[in-house]
């Protein structure tokens, strides 16, 4: 197995996972979706409300905000020592209480103020309701470990995806240069330059076969190798990228040594 990463910027990454099976790579990317736990609004306490919204609608925004997780510091609370119970090591307690003092006043995820300074909104900016003058919300906000099996505000990511590596071939004995598969190409895989028919850039083809279809003279061929793929990742920033994907792992390793025991006691 090889990883080779293609781009990478804070939140996001590209890279190309070699020599593994279609099973193994389908497994890691819902190992990322389902079993990495992030921390989310899980249950939230409206003390006081006179703005427009209705409650449960500011409760529902509230938990799709993503929060910054520590995962060294919480457990999940289905798992932790207090039985569910609440506690300091599987909950954390937000608090938003602000008055209107303007004509408009909008409340963003940065008025949300939390317990512990690790677990903050990834994002300041996200705007969360509006206030007319004198307009109050007041609230408690409890989050909680999570997985995104139980619901999609655990996931830790707003995308993962991956694509068999393609492989873009050309009979040239056969290759009239005639430009049909250079024209169609949506991703502009394909060039002839200095009479010479070439693929760059190959990562970006879509494996569309729009090239094998309109060539007549079966002079171009994509396929894929069947064990090279092109994953890509977008974080929702709760954690960064290679705790995402060491955690994924973790998971993956841990259910596969699970199974092996089931199996172990047939």
């Amino acid at each position: 197995m090889e990883l080779e990463i293609i781009e990478q910027r804070e939140n996001y990454i590209k890279f190309i996972l070699s020599d593994v099976t279609p099973t193994f790579a389908n497994s890691l990317r819902r190992m990322i979706m389902s079993e990495v736990p992030t921390m989310a609004i899980d249950e939230v306490i409206i003390i006081e409300n006179t703005t427009p919204l209705y409650d449960e609608i500011i409760a529902h925004r509230l938990g799709l905000i993503p929060l910054k997780t520590d995962l060294n510091s919480y457990v999940r609370s289905d798992v932790c020592s207090c039985n569910g119970q609440g506690c300091t090591s599987c909950e954390v307690s937000l608090t938003l209480e602000k008055t209107g003092t303007q004509e408009v006043e909008v409340v963003f995820s940065s008025d949300l103020l939390s317990q512990d300074p690790k677990v903050t909104p990834v994002y300041s900016t996200i705007p969360l309701l509006k206030l007319a003058k004198n307009q109050k919300i007041f609230l408690e906000a409890i989050a909680r470990l999570g997985r995104g099996m139980d619901h999609a505000k655990w996931q830790p990511v707003s995308t993962v995806s991956y694509k068999y590596f393609p492989v873009v071939e050309f009979n040239l004995d056969n290759c009239t240069y005639c430009g049909d598969c250079v024209q169609v190409c949506p991703r502009d895989i394909i060039k002839i330059e200095d009479d010479k028919i070439k693929a760059i850039n190959v990562i970006n083809c879509s494996l569309c076969n729009q090239c094998v279809d309109i060539c007549e003279l079966d002079a171009v061929n994509v396929s894929t190798t069947g064990k090279d793929f092109v994953f890509l990742i977008e974080s929702t920033g709760s954690l960064k990228i290679k705790e995402i994907l060491l955690e994924s792992l973790k998971v993956l390793k841990e259910k596969t040594q699970t199974f092996k025991k089931h199996v172990d006691e047939f």
